[in-house]
């Protein structure tokens, strides 16, 4: 980069950082710090940039969890070439308008690392929502003691079968249930893949000693699983989650008895 035009970003530093803020629309401390750094790659003649690019890289992770769009985060890099083309133009002669073509072509490629960076931080909030939002999706929850089971809505694929699955396991520690349902009531279609998700949930239960029912076959259910010869072998599987949970808990030795109107009684059942 040209001496002339460093002498210049330098001198009318204040100058241009005021026009800058108001055109970027951006925090001043934040684009004085950035202002900073270009004006120190500009005077070692731009063979050092990772300073840069770092700060570039925050401010795009920063406005990305912000909300605010690509186009306003490249704004605020792009916008410095229009802060400082007065001065330019008052102060013109060769050596300054070469200097700011150069710089032009900085700034140019300043901004779209800055777009870059901006997508790679967006998709990053992204994922990590997704993942939050997979997690919520997948509760596992204390029945009876002894007892757990996992509610399913939704598609069953493979990252959620493996979230359904770690969630499962340290349920299992953490309380040392011996037995869970897994409720299917909320999944609209089960396909041989979604059949093999869940053989695979019963099996790691299974290596942590726990006994597993699974729960909501619906009639359309069974004739599909029927239809494409889908064997669950000796797993226990049953219509609703309220047959599963007296299967848990006569196999948890609770004896489970019908009162009179709706009332249910619940007992130990005598050794």
């Amino acid at each position: 980069m040209e001496r002339r035009l460093g002498e210049l970003l330098r001198t009318h530093e204040e100058q241009v950082i005021s026009r800058w803020t108001q055109s970027a629309d951006a925090p001043r401390d934040e684009l004085t710090e950035l202002y900073r750094a270009i004006l120190r790659a500009i005077e070692e003649g731009g063979r050092d940039l990772a300073d840069l690019r770092g700060l570039l890289a925050e401010l795009s992770r920063s406005r990305a969890r912000a909300g605010y769009s690509p186009a306003e985060t490249s704004k605020a890099v792009f916008g410095l070439k229009g802060a400082l083309y007065e001065i330019v133009v008052a102060h013109a002669d060769d050596e300054v308008l070469r200097g700011f073509i150069r710089f032009a072509r900085l700034i140019d490629d300043l901004g779209l690392f800055t777009f870059e960076a901006y997508a790679e931080a967006r998709e990053k909030i992204i994922m990590d929502q997704a993942e939050q939002l997979l997690e919520l999706s997948t509760p596992v929850v204390k029945l009876w003691e002894g007892i757990v089971a996992v509610p399913l809505i939704g598609t069953l694929d493979s990252a959620r079968t493996q979230v359904v699955m770690e969630k499962l396991l340290e349920t299992l520690v953490e309380t040392g249930a011996e037995h869970a349902v897994i409720d299917i009531t909320g999944v609209p279609a089960v396909d041989t893949q979604v059949a093999q998700h869940l053989l695979k949930t019963v099996f790691a239960a299974r290596l942590m000693g726990a006994e597993c029912v699974i729960s909501g076959i619906r009639p359309q259910i069974a004739h599909t699983i029927v239809t494409l010869g889908i064997e669950f072998g000796d797993i226990v599987t049953k219509s609703s989650l309220a047959d599963a949970l007296a299967h848990a808990f006569r196999r948890s030795g609770v004896q489970v008895s019908g009162g009179p109107a709706t009332r249910v009684t619940v007992r130990a059942e005598q050794a």
